[in-house]
């Protein structure tokens, strides 16, 4: 009865939006205006949602112009029934929010119910003791030689044996692939090894549908637009009568986690009859600290597939894109690898500081999670002076910083690695210097700053100077196009990257 009762006032509510979206209409602004950087205009109940509803499809373009037009970096949009979210790029307010008063921003409930159904009590949705254990956990484990090595031999692996032998018949046959598929295939089959110690074959010269992947991108596709919705309460209502896109998500995540359970209950049996042997993935790490919750520990991993899958193909494909429209940086990466030998060694890879650059520089560009999101716990005031209420969404916004003539000059606009190097030692070397993390947010900072940031520059300059030394990467846009920047949880170029691959004369330039 509460629930009937619940869905009746639902309704009642989304009802008197609609009637007051209809009396504003003729009053409304126009399309171009709504687009424009100027903060959007806002009216009672509904707030702004006209303007929000009119840059849905482009709404972290248009959030990143009306933060970088702030005279503060900062600003505050109004959801309906008076809800309202800061958006902020500058660098002190995010040292704020991520450091120095990370005890009063956290996940919070509001993001939590969104992505509870898909991520459970996983890592990236968790606050407190829940999140801390697998902090510490998570930690330890990636300071270890030997995952650093797992992982090194899983990414080789991929590459020599998948990946390149796709991209030669390709190239040999004059074939056009969609390199964003193709990377996600080689990321999710990576990460499946190192997470679960499980090997999907995703990237097959065949490219075969796999259940579990398509599951996993239809509940990160949903699970991301729970947050676009007008008010928490319509999806809520979907997802009571289970319709629409709510049965599609229930479906997709009933899927993905009985692929997880099945794999956890595998592991911890193989564990207990080969108790001896310490396995180098990370689910066996996380069961041997003791925790034997499946559901639990199903959570955590779901949450290190959303990480290792979507956020390293998603940097890469935009990489190679920069590449292939800047060839100057294309020589420069190419005389760097060409510097190497073709075997797989950590310090080679390790040392390649140009090709990091150009990996940095493209992220700068194109982050693979272009806002991160925050719920106050108690009230509050950022350095710039914006007062926060408790319970508001704090949102910092690593897409609109990267476009931050402030944190990056004049020539923001360009592709420019060097802007991340030094001249070192007496031969002029090139020497990688990093960015104030606070600046530069793609990796977050603070106590949540990513732990696998080293892991993924590792696995992207293997692939980069695995790729760039066998092929040139060509385009196959019609002449003119621009690939667009969309993002669910995560960004990825809108219909793929579809692109030929040419194979180099001995000596690569």
């Amino acid at each position: 009865m509460a629930d009937l009762e619940l869905w009746a006032s639902s309704l009642l509510l989304c009802f008197i939006t609609m009637v007051v979206l209809f009396l504003i209409k003729s009053k409304s602004t126009s399309s171009s205006s709504l687009s424009s950087s100027v903060s959007p205009r806002r009216y009672p109940v509904i707030g702004s949602l006209p303007a929000i509803k009119a840059n849905q499809k482009r709404i972290i373009q248009w959030t990143s112009d009306i933060v970088r037009s702030s005279p503060s970096y900062t600003f505050v949009l109004h959801r309906p029934l008076g809800r309202r979210q800061v958006f902020t790029a500058d660098a002190a307010n995010v040292q704020h929010i991520l450091k120095t008063h990370f005890f009063n921003y956290q996940k919070g409930s509001f993001s939590q119910s969104i992505l509870f159904d898909f991520l459970g009590d996983g890592i990236f949705n968790a606050d407190g003791e829940t999140w801390k254990f697998q902090r510490q956990v998570a930690s330890h484990e990636f300071n270890t030689k030997s995952l650093r090595k797992f992982v090194e031999t899983v990414v080789d692996a991929e590459l020599s044996d998948r990946l390149i032998p796709i991209l030669s018949a390709a190239a040999a046959n004059g074939d056009v692939l969609d390199l964003q598929d193709i990377l996600q295939r080689f990321a999710f089959d990576n990460i499946c090894k190192i997470a679960f110690g499980y090997d999907p074959a995703y990237l097959l010269p065949s490219l075969p549908e796999a259940k579990f992947a398509k599951a996993f991108e239809s509940a990160v596709k949903i699970s991301s637009e729970r947050f676009q919705a007008i008010h928490p309460v319509v999806w809520k209502i979907k997802r009571f009568l289970d319709v629409g896109s709510e049965k599609q998500l229930r479906v997709a995540v009933e899927e993905v986690r009985r692929f997880a359970m099945e794999v956890t209950g595998e592991k911890k049996e193989e564990q207990r009859e080969k108790s001896s042997i310490e396995s180098p993935d990370l689910l066996s790490r996380f069961l041997s600290s003791g925790h034997s919750d499946e559901t639990f520990v199903a959570d955590i991993v779901i949450s290190f597939i959303l990480a290792g899958r979507d956020t390293t193909s998603a940097a890469l494909i935009w990489f190679f894109w920069l590449v292939a429209k800047y060839p100057e940086v294309e020589t420069e990466i190419l005389r760097e690898i060409n510097d190497k030998s073709e075997a797989t060694i950590y310090e080679e890879v390790k040392d390649m500081a140009y090709t990091q650059a150009a990996l940095s520089e493209s992220m700068r560009l194109y982050p693979p999670v272009p806002v991160d999101g925050k719920t106050a716990v108690t009230d509050d005031v950022l350095p710039d002076g914006t007062v926060v209420k408790k319970g508001m969404s704090v949102t910092y916004h690593p897409y609109a910083m990267g476009r931050s003539e402030k944190l990056w000059g004049k020539d923001w606009a360009e592709f420019r690695p060097e802007r991340w190097l030094q001249k070192a030692g007496p031969a002029g070397k090139w020497s990688y210097v990093p960015r104030d993390p606070y600046e530069y947010t793609v990796f977050q900072a603070g106590p949540r700053v990513c732990l696998g940031k080293e892991m993924a520059y590792l696995q992207m300059k293997r692939v980069a100077a695995g790729v760039l030394r066998r092929f040139r990467v060509v385009p196959a846009l019609e002449e003119g196009a621009e690939p667009v920047f969309i993002t669910y949880l995560t960004s990825k170029m809108e219909g793929g990257f579809p692109v030929k691959f040419v194979e180099r004369a001995t000596g690569g330039l």
